[in-house]
């Protein structure tokens, strides 16, 4: 979880150019919201949760804050990746929405 948290910053660059998702080839140009489950849960390892830690700092940068705590972004992230699960084609931006409520 750790790893997670510490690569917020690096993670918006990976989420945004890094995950799977069907596009034109020329166009390079993604929203937060064209994200599904699927999509993040596809990718592995690093990927997977450089992906989880942007949706983090994007609902962290939404709130106009910079604290966090440790405990709870964990209990998050467990729920996150638990609800992908069961629904992969739910967008994703849209689940962690619902988990930070």
């Amino acid at each position: 979880m750790k790893r997670v948290l510490n690569g917020v910053a690096a993670s918006i660059v990976l989420f945004a150019t890094g995950a799977t998702v069907a596009a034109a080839a020329d166009d390079k140009n993604r929203t937060v919201e064209q994200y599904t489950c699927k999509d993040v849960m596809r990718e592995t390892g690093s990927n997977r949760d450089a992906s989880i830690a942007f949706l983090h700092g994007f609902f962290l940068g939404k709130g106009g804050s910079s604290n966090f705590n440790l405990d709870t972004l964990t209990k998050q992230t467990d729920a996150f990746i638990d609800n992908c699960l069961d629904n992969p084609g739910k967008k994703a931006v849209d689940v962690m929405a619902e988990i930070k409520k």
